[in-house]
């Protein structure tokens, strides 16, 4: 994670969203008169937002939860889609 000031962050601005996006960067760029912002590119903040969403409920991330912990003891399986 960056922190660049406002006039850095504009000077180079195209360089500083490419990296956000090719590098999934986040970059903090500060302003003496207001309050700093952060960049992100859209898909992590997609995905960010799609977990806050899956974990909203107790019931829901207690699911997840267990299905975690049985992956991790080996208790799972994989098989084929069925396509027909």
């Amino acid at each position: 994670m960056d922190v660049l000031n406002y006039t850095e962050f504009r000077k180079d601005l195209k360089k500083n969203l490419d990296r956000v996006n090719e590098d999934a960067e986040i970059v903090i760029v500060s302003r003496s008169k207001g309050k700093n912002v952060v960049v992100m590119d859209l898909d992590e903040y997609n995905s960010i937002m799609e977990t806050l969403h899956l974990t909203k409920s107790e019931v829901n991330r207690k699911r997840l939860q267990e299905a975690l912990d049985e992956m991790d003891s080996g208790r799972s399986f994989t098989h084929d889609l069925i396509t027909e």
